[in-house]
């Protein structure tokens, strides 16, 4: 599964360690956001908004199925 929030930092090719150090967040936590199998507060979803400079928002990391294609929820 592909969430937007992983799509993103794929193509900015950053690593999720180098994501979560400038975040300040947890490596697991944001592996298991990026996932979809944790939902991030609202504070974490901005700082990860604010860090990719809005070019993902809020709401595409707190609700991530509603921005997924077809194919990014193939396994």
């Amino acid at each position: 599964m592909t969430t937007p929030l992983r799509k993103m930092r794929v193509e900015k090719k950053l690593t999720i360690s180098e994501v979560a150090i400038a975040t300040k967040l947890d490596v697991g936590n944001l592996s298991r956001i990026e996932r979809g199998i944790q939902v991030p507060s609202l504070e974490t979803a901005e700082k990860l908004s604010q860090f990719f400079k809005g070019k993902i928002t809020e709401m595409q990391i707190l609700y991530p199925q509603r921005y997924m294609k077809a194919a990014d929820t193939a396994a």
